[in-house]
């Protein structure tokens, strides 16, 4: 049986001495196991506060937000938190975040201090197209390659769900595409839940779901019956 993430009147509220100011409000929306999910909307519009209430990166002023197996992040205290980020939870994020003192491989079997069950380091480079990099440095590699290297490191610790704030970003359009390739293939062939933010409206025609935002609501919820594949998304 499939489970499902949900959103019920989910608010983000900032106090700033005059009137609150809402990133997110009263956001509903449901997101099933083994989606390819985009979150869609232009630069404030509250997609990157939905990302990290979802990450458990940061907590909500009301509302609740509910996991696969019926948890509440909502109701976590900081140290439950931090084990959901740290088992539940894999991050790709624009910009890679490497270590740039360490491997390829080394940059993914740190997961092992966050986590102790994690995968093959070297398999899960494999799995990404990384094999005959594994020892190769940041710097002796391509965008595209260290975003796979970060895309491994999400991976390695197993995570129930993978989210991924512009992941091609900072990327040409060929690697861009290699990479959203990857992502949706983690998906459909892996069964993995990739929740993707994005302003980039070509990428809407990919996912299962598409949630847009707008000025920190959700605007609507459109479902594709037949994505395209990452092959078709030329930008």
């Amino acid at each position: 049986m499939k489970r499902s993430i949900e959103f019920k009147d989910v608010s983000k509220r900032y106090d700033t001495g005059g009137e609150p100011f809402y990133a997110l409000k009263d956001a509903n929306f449901t997101i099933e196991e083994g989606e390819f999910v985009v979150i869609l909307g232009p630069s404030g519009a509250g997609k990157s506060t939905l990302l990290n209430l979802l990450g458990g990166m940061d907590t909500v002023s009301g509302g609740d937000i509910i996991f696969f197996d019926g948890k509440k992040i909502s109701d976590l205290n900081d140290r439950e938190l931090t084990a959901y980020r740290a088992n539940e939870i894999g991050i790709v994020f624009q910009f890679y975040n490497l270590i740039p003192s360490l491997t390829a491989y080394e940059n993914v079997s740190l997961m092992g201090d966050i986590k102790k069950d994690i995968d093959d380091p070297a398999l899960v480079l494999e799995k990404v197209g990384l094999a005959a990099r594994k020892d190769h440095f940041p710097a002796q590699l391509s965008g595209g390659e260290q975003q796979r290297v970060s895309i491994a490191r999400a991976l390695v610790k197993k995570p129930r769900l993978l989210i991924c704030d512009e992941p091609t970003g900072a990327l040409d359009t060929g690697t861009g595409q290699e990479v959203l390739k990857l992502l949706a293939d983690l998906c459909r062939i892996d069964g993995k839940t990739v929740v993707m933010v994005t302003h980039n409206s070509l990428f809407a025609g990919i996912a299962d779901r598409v949630i847009h935002v707008k000025n920190g609501r959700i605007e609507r919820v459109e479902m594709n019956a037949h994505p395209q594949s990452a092959d078709e998304i030329v930008w």
